[in-house]
């Protein structure tokens, strides 16, 4: 070989992600993963039946439709005007990817050119980077900065220059919890507008809302033809292996991402995408169940947090906890996670790794509580063991 380094330059420092190692902790310790974001519970019964009916039935077993089914993006229609009145058409403004991350990969890559710029929310879902990377962008981080995590419309103002291309933007916000309020969005989207900036918005967790309201920025004056407005199954159904994701966006974006899209997977998740058609049509009493359920598993883990001397920043969405470790005497959220599977058998995620900039987040740690609620309640009870 050359010397010349294997891996892309691109892609430094985009090695094993956190949530590879922290699993495998787990799984090395016996301890209770509140690290990576997965229910230890499926989803409905009746969905996870459509599944297996579509199976048997013989669709989707072969190549699906490159855009995804017509029952499934007919469903995302329905689905974006039932919530947000926002009418799309399911032939040419929906696209079915493979989960949100590859809607937001093939985002990155359709409408990006080397040397852009890219505003998103510090911290980020660990994808972002690297998708922004790949694409040959430049990430530059808007610091959502704790207690509150709001985002700084003034510095949000100053970090567009000329080469802002993109704004991508994740509300209900993980890791934070943060939900933009509605000065908030009416902001940013005046500032997109005022910049012709393309916006792309990751909406995964639109229907785990505890406070505020989610508003797609898409439904905004102005926005429809410069939002990539993108979500999926696995955090509204409990099916996150299934990695049925969606986009929708004018007609014109759509087409752009279906471009790069169709060089990754091309098409993904046949049987699955009928199943998902079916849970979008299930009934408001289920949408707002899974939130108050989620609701008291947020609060028995954010109140058993706080029992064990972590500093909490209760989310207003998603299905994450953020904490801050100081008044345990920690100083580092990395050492600290490593250690805390042997020293009371719970697994967890340093804030750090989501951010760009130095030494941001460094004593924030992530917990999830979509968990069983027994579950959550023996990690609360070996957390005690921290308490000063």
């Amino acid at each position: 070989m050359s010397g010349r380094p294997l891996l892309n330059r691109r892609l430094e420092g985009h090695g094993t992600t956190i949530f590879a190692e922290m699993s495998a902790l787990a799984v090395e310790t016996g301890a209770i993963n509140l690290g990576q974001g997965f229910p230890d519970t499926d989803g409905p019964e009746e969905i996870r039946e459509a599944a297996v009916r579509a199976l048997r039935d013989g669709r989707g077993n072969q190549y699906p439709p490159g855009p995804g089914v017509p029952e499934l993006r007919n469903a995302v229609a329905a689905h974006q005007r039932r919530f947000y009145g926002l009418d799309f058409d399911p032939g040419t403004e929906v696209l079915v990817t493979a989960g949100a991350t590859e809607a937001i990969a093939a985002a990155m890559l359709a409408l990006l050119e080397p040397g852009d710029e890219v505003i998103a929310f510090e911290p980020f879902y660990d994808s972002y980077a690297a998708c922004v990377a790949m694409a040959g962008a430049r990430r530059v981080p808007l610091t959502l900065r704790a207690p509150s995590f709001r985002p700084d419309l003034d510095e949000l103002r100053a970090r567009i220059t000329p080469r802002t291309r993109l704004l991508l933007l994740n509300t209900p916000h993980n890791p934070t919890g943060m939900v933009l309020t509605a000065e908030e969005r009416d902001a940013i989207a005046a500032l997109a507008v005022e910049h012709d900036l393309l916006v792309v918005t990751d909406e995964v967790y639109e229907h785990l809302v505890f406070g505020g309201e989610h508003v797609p920025l898409i439904a905004l004056p102005g926005m429809r033809e410069r939002t990539v407005s993108i979500s999926s199954a696995g955090k509204t159904f409990s099916f996150t292996g299934w990695k049925v994701g969606w986009v929708t966006a004018s007609a014109a974006l759509v087409a752009a991402v279906r471009t790069a899209k169709q060089y990754l997977t091309y098409v993904s998740a046949g049987p699955f995408q009928y199943a998902v058609a079916e849970a979008l049509a299930l009934p408001d009493a289920y949408f707002t169940g899974i939130r108050e359920d989620l609701r008291a598993r947020r609060d028995l883990l954010a109140d058993g947090l706080a029992d064990s001397g972590f500093e909490v920043y209760r989310p207003q969405g998603t299905y994450f906890v953020t904490t801050d470790v100081t008044p345990l005497g920690e100083r580092d959220g990395f050492a600290f996670c490593r250690a805390l599977p042997g020293r009371c058998g719970v697994v967890a995620v340093p804030n750090a790794v989501f951010y760009d900039t130095p030494g941001t987040g460094r004593t924030q740690v992530r917990f999830t509580f979509c968990k069983r609620e027994e579950v959550l309640r023996e990690a609360v009870t070996r957390l005690k063991r921290l308490a000063p």
